[in-house]
């Protein structure tokens, strides 16, 4: 190609810049760099558009990136906000919804959990909770993953004996349940602990979790001196082992010292061109764990720029802590406190600190950094290599930066399920699984549910990318089935006028479901297996698999919630005291829908108004 064609992009990219700048006033806002197929190259902002986006016709002195960028661009669009914090908020949000390929992206954006402590219930429970806050109750939070909240609920239980079952299985027990028997329960289900004692518990669960563990500890050693004194070494010991389970969730004795009632710790390790971001999570004088994340970015990008750019995308729409100490000084340090104050609500200080206790923290974080940066590498290395594999196996001009692998669940027919999984260079990307509540297959129609999850996959796509949502289309698309669900799958991809765009394959068990002699079905090539030691078959018998755990987690789940269930559940005004009163009564649930009006005031808590609703919502 001569240099006059490889100048013309560029000229028309800088055309298009040089035209919008024309027009472009000095307030502050949020830019996209757009290409000719529509995807957003770029999302920025700016205190003064103008000026921010000028910037960019000084084309001989921008990284490569940027004048790569430049020579893509053939459109922009702006927003004009009010602050500089405003247009930061609005720049995450843009970024995290329409993922720019020239942006730094934290690609891992999956909520955090917490611990719920019910207040809809006479007796508490206490749980595992994620997604909108939306059920009455004290939350606590965040920890950085699942482990991290059952490892402290299991501390919880040991520690204030809280129940965890469901408010049906509490309104079902007559007696007390294993938890019970193993000290981890006071059974409130059968009235061995009364209504004071236990929300005594669950006020010392809530001091645990909002800081006050030593003030609780002193209380409970003082508890079990004065029941040694007594002799009843049995409570004593009781004691004992409840205030050992709080110092195990314990951070450590300088936590509080150095201020970390409600602080994150964000430390970055940049090394060969690839960073990783740990982040500690630090809530009520505890530890509520640590989370590596690794950020995409050009290799060209400062390692203040990359954490920057990562603390704004990693708050959105996240609880935001009073204080958080980073790594690195962050460029524009304020206008990021300004935008996080304004979505938290109260005042947050970022800093860096050299010294003293606090420098320990990011020292700390650090080291964790370093070590799950080499760990990544080294992971992402070889899965690189098998990834080459599966390349030159099926024929792909490269390899495969997103591979979807599909699966169906059900017993007989009922509870069906399908589920997608998502792998690339980086293993498994678990933010992007789907599960498929199959609902127009026929029972037990396999080639039906596979045509209707895939269906409903290509077409939401489509209709998104239509209006303006940038798609992330797999390179190879994996089927677990034979020649039947390959050609029904064919025929699916032709219908959505996607089946030269991407790859299918189909991945059949072997005779007797033997696994290393499975079959693969692809377009123009006949049937072939490959070697049972191959690592490219073991790599994608792995693939095969984890597409087959998700989606029986999916169907049993569904199942377990079908069996729970039970008819009064969709009455209104029952409760868990008045069901459990019911079917204590009644014995079964058909009992209390069969029973007329006068029988069902008969019932302890059951008015005449109430054994209305529930005759009329059975009878209406």
């Amino acid at each position: 190609m001569s240099e006059q064609k490889r100048e013309r992009p560029i000229q028309a990219g800088l055309d298009t810049i040089a035209e919008a700048v024309k027009t472009l006033s000095l307030t502050p806002g949020v830019y996209r760099m757009i290409a000719g197929d529509g995807e957003v190259l770029y999302v920025g902002k700016a205190k003064a558009l103008k000026k921010r986006v000028a910037s960019y016709l000084n084309f001989s002195k921008l990284p490569i990136r940027l004048q790569r960028m430049i020579a893509q661009t053939q459109k922009m669009e702006f927003i004009t906000t009010h602050t500089e914090a405003e247009a930061l908020l609005l720049e995450s949000s843009l970024i995290k919804s329409l993922q720019p390929r020239y942006n730094i992206l934290l690609r891992d954006d999956k909520s955090f959990p917490f611990i719920l402590i019910r207040e809809d219930h006479d007796f508490p429970q206490v749980q595992k909770h994620r997604g909108a806050k939306s059920i009455k109750g004290s939350y606590f939070g965040p920890f950085a993953g699942a482990m991290d909240v059952n490892r402290t609920l299991a501390i919880l239980q040991r520690a204030f004996l809280l129940r965890n079952c469901t408010d049906s299985t509490f309104a079902q027990r007559q007696r007390p349940c294993l938890q019970y028997h193993i000290k981890r329960c006071t059974a409130p289900c059968v009235g061995l602990v009364s209504g004071e004692e236990y929300e005594a518990q669950v006020q010392g669960a809530r001091d645990f979790l909002s800081g006050k563990s030593r003030m609780i500890q002193e209380k409970m050693q003082e508890a079990m001196q004065a029941a040694s004194a007594g002799m009843d070494y049995e409570l004593a010991a009781s004691y004992r082992d409840r205030i050992r389970a709080l110092t195990s969730v314990q951070a450590g004795p300088d936590l509080g010292e150095a201020g970390a009632d409600e602080m994150d710790v964000l430390a970055l390790h940049h090394e060969g061109g690839k960073s990783c971001v740990q982040v500690f999570f630090f809530r009520g004088g505890q530890s509520f764990g640590n989370r590596p994340y690794f950020p995409r970015h050009d290799s060209e990008e400062p390692p203040e720029a990359i954490l920057a750019a990562f603390l704004a995308q990693f708050y959105q729409g996240k609880p935001v802590p009073r204080a958080v100490l980073v790594s690195h000084e962050i460029p524009r340090k304020a206008v990021i406190e300004e935008a996080l104050a304004a979505q938290s609500g109260h005042k947050v200080s970022i800093s860096q600190p050299m010294r003293g206790k606090r420098r320990k923290f990011i020292d700390f974080a650090l080291g964790n950094a370093r070590e799950a940066l080499m760990r990544h590498v080294l992971s992402q290395a070889g899965q690189e290599k098998l990834l080459s594999g599966v390349a030159e196996l099926f024929k792909l001009e490269e390899p495969p930066e997103r591979v979807e692998v599909y699966d169906n669940s059900h017993i007989s027919g009922t509870n069906m399920v399908g589920a997608m999984i998502v792998a690339g260079p980086e293993g498994f990307q678990k933010n992007a699984y789907r599960r498929f509540n199959i609902k127009q297959a026929a029972e037990a129609d396999d080639y039906g549910m596979m045509r209707e999850v895939l269906t409903r996959r290509f077409k939401r796509a489509l209709k998104e990318q239509e209006e303006g949502v940038r798609m992330v289309w797999p390179d190879l698309l994996l089927i677990d089935g034979g020649q039947g669900q390959f050609n029904v799958c064919r025929e699916v991809l032709e219908e959505c006028g996607v089946l030269g765009e991407v790859m299918l394959v189909a991945i059949a068990k072997g005779p007797d479901r033997d696994a290393g002699r499975e079959k693969f079905f692809m377009e123009g090539r006949a049937p072939f297996q490959l070697p049972v030691n191959d690592p490219v078959l073991h790599y994608l018998q792995r693939l095969r698999d984890e597409a087959h755990r998700f989606a029986i987690a999916g169907h049993r789940g569904k199942r377990k919630k079908q069996m729970v269930a039970s008819p009064l559940d969709d009455v209104p005004g029952i409760g868990a005291r008045r069901k459990k009163a019911l079917l204590m009564h009644f014995g079964s649930a058909k009992a209390v829908a069969d029973a007329g009006i006068e029988e069902l005031e008969k019932v302890e808590g059951i008015s005449r108004a109430v054994a209305q609703k529930i005759y009329d919502h059975f009878h209406g």
